[in-house]
């Protein structure tokens, strides 16, 4: 489904230049809208037709200054979506203090950053939404990822609070990703076979693509999402199997 209401839309989408945060652009561009991604590291393979900030959004300051510098290039945001962000896995009792801070930072401060500045500029003018991508680790255990389905979570409590005293101009909702298949995903799942064992145990048979997680925010966006405020979308495949069916 396309939606023509987004059509020269600017959509600002952090984190936007691989994986979900590319397949997130290439669904809006699809239906005509004005990108805008940014990334800590520079990169060279985007479409002639984005355009490109290097921003550490961990930097509060930073962050308002590139939507900023969105508004001031095209006169407006009219999307965020809150996509940067991540953790490599680490042990939760040995982790080092700064190792918490830049997981925290990365995956709640760096969205609450981006979002009030572009609530800001939204409400100033024909309004907006913003779409922040979750975890499901936010809502189950997740042993070694500790402060970031801490950070997740609070994401998700942000998104919902916010979403109260932004409407009705500025609509926020939140996209809660289960596992998702990139051209990283080797890294995080291992080989072929390893993946095909992890799928067995997803009731959809699959993990996520990128679209999968683009037609969601593209929907939140839209007007077909116009009466949805504070919902989250979860995106699972059907969620964590019982542990009690596997047993012998």
């Amino acid at each position: 489904m396309t939606y023509p209401e987004l059509r020269d839309k600017v959509v600002l989408i952090t984190g936007g230049t691989k994986g979900i945060g590319r397949g997130i652009g290439e669904r809006f561009e699809a239906d005509g809208s004005r990108i805008v991604v940014c990334s800590r590291t520079p990169v060279d393979d985007l479409p002639s037709s984005w355009t490109y900030h290097s921003v550490d959004l961990r930097n509060g300051e930073d962050a308002w200054k590139l939507v900023d510098d969105v508004v001031a290039e095209f006169g407006r945001i009219d999307v965020l979506v809150n996509n940067a962000g991540g953790s490599p896995p680490a042990d939760s009792t040995t982790s080092s203090p700064r190792f918490t801070e830049r997981i925290v930072a990365l995956n709640l401060f760096s969205a609450i950053y981006c979002a009030q500045r572009a609530n800001f500029h939204m409400q100033q003018g024909d309004g907006g939404a913003i779409v922040n991508i979750g975890s499901v680790v936010a809502l189950r255990p997740a042993p070694t990822t500790a402060a970031y389905g801490a950070a997740k979570a609070g994401l998700l409590n942000y998104t919902n609070t916010v979403a109260q005293e932004w409407a009705p101009k500025v609509r926020v909702n939140m996209v809660t990703s289960g596992l998702v298949y990139t051209s990283q995903a080797h890294v995080h799942y291992g080989d072929a076979d390893n993946v095909a064992r992890i799928e067995a145990t997803i009731p959809m048979g699959r993990m996520a693509i990128p679209n999968d997680i683009a037609n969601a925010c593209a929907y939140l966006a839209s007007d077909a999402a116009a009466y949805l405020a504070g919902a989250n979308i979860v995106l699972h495949g059907g969620g964590d199997r019982p542990a009690y069916l596997g047993a012998d």
